[in-house]
Formats: structure tokens, sequence, C-alpha cells
């Protein structure tokens, strides 16, 4: 099954394309990002693969922003062990998901892996990807479930927080401030 997704970003500026392919070993994830931000264009191309069971294997990130191009490819095992070019990131232990902050889809993989009840929340370590101001490092979060539909979201140490909707695939509708969801259609490009 696939799935396309448009979001507009409120804060970034920005229009995402997403393609989201289920199959039976894992979903693959391949998105487009343009937008505007700080007087700038940027332009933002990642790939993530999750296993069966939505933990994050592999993510790559290619972007064009302030007249610099970025690229980075990183491999996981899906129990929080990674590396880059053969090399084991220790600074990334532990991390299971990926938070890229120029997308809501990144919220889908904890979202879609952790499988919350009512109430119940869970504390988790991400590799965040901040591409606009080329850092990518370990970083804690927290969710928690509200609703089958609802989660609220907050970094740690909370600076920031939110509740985020989704749809029954754990898509994000609507992100207060930052994304809202124009489109979620079946597909079935060749891409993948």
């Amino acid at each position: 099954m696939q799935t396309n997704l448009l979001w507009r970003g409120r804060e970034y500026y920005s229009l995402e394309n997403c393609l989201v392919e289920n199959k039976p070993d894992g979903v693959i994830v391949k998105s487009t990002i343009i937008g505007y931000y700080e007087e700038k264009i940027y332009r933002v191309e990642y790939t993530i693969q999750t296993n069966a069971a939505w933990e994050t294997i592999s993510v790559e990130i290619n972007s064009w922003h302030d007249n610099q191009n970025q690229h980075a490819h990183f491999i996981g095992d899906g129990q929080g062990n990674w590396t880059e070019n053969g090399k084991i990131i220790e600074a990334f232990a532990g991390c299971i998901d990926v938070d890229i902050p120029l997308t809501p889809f990144t919220n889908s993989l904890p979202i879609n892996r952790l499988k919350l009840s009512k109430d119940q929340t869970q504390e988790i370590k991400v590799i965040y990807c901040d591409i606009l101001e080329k850092q990518i490092s370990a970083v804690k979060q927290k969710y928690t479930c509200i609703s089958p539909t609802s989660y609220h979201y907050e970094n740690v140490p909370n600076d920031f927080e939110a509740t985020i909707e989704v749809d029954d695939s754990g898509f994000v509708v609507d992100y207060p401030a930052l994304f809202v969801r124009k489109a979620a259609l079946g597909s079935s490009y060749k891409v993948f």
C-alpha cells in the first residue's frame, strides 16, 4: 500500500510531497520539501526506511540551503546502533527514531512504533536533524497518548510542546503552529 501525503508548513513556509510505501518487512518513505525561511529558499529530500516494527534502519537526507549542499546517510539496526560510512556513531547510541523538524512525518515514527495506550507516556532518544541550523544531534523527547488520534509531544527538557492530531495510520493531520495536512491519497508511483 502506498500513501501520498501533502503538508503545508506554517512556520517554515513549506510544501512537502511525501510518499509512504508499506511493505511486509517495513516502511519506505521518500519525500521532498521546498520552502522559504528567514529570507532563504531551501529544498530537502529525505528517504527513511523502517523494519516491520517501525524501528528506523536507514535515513538519508540531501538538502540545499543558504548556498550550501548537505548530505547525511545513517544506517541503523533498529535497536539504537548507528553507523555512517561504516563507522559507529557513539553519540546516537540508543536512538531508535529520527526527527527532521521540517516535516511532520517523523512524528509518525515513534507514534507507530510505540503504540501507546491512552494516558501512557514514553520518553525516547532520537537523532535530531536540524537541517536549517546544520546540526545533527541526539536529543530526548516525550510522547503521551491522549487518544488514538491525539498525542502530546514534548522536548526534554521541555522548551517546546504541542498536541498533535493524527489519522488512523499515525500520519499527522494537524500540528498546531507548524504543519497542516492538505491531502492524503492512495497512489501507485514507481519510485520505490
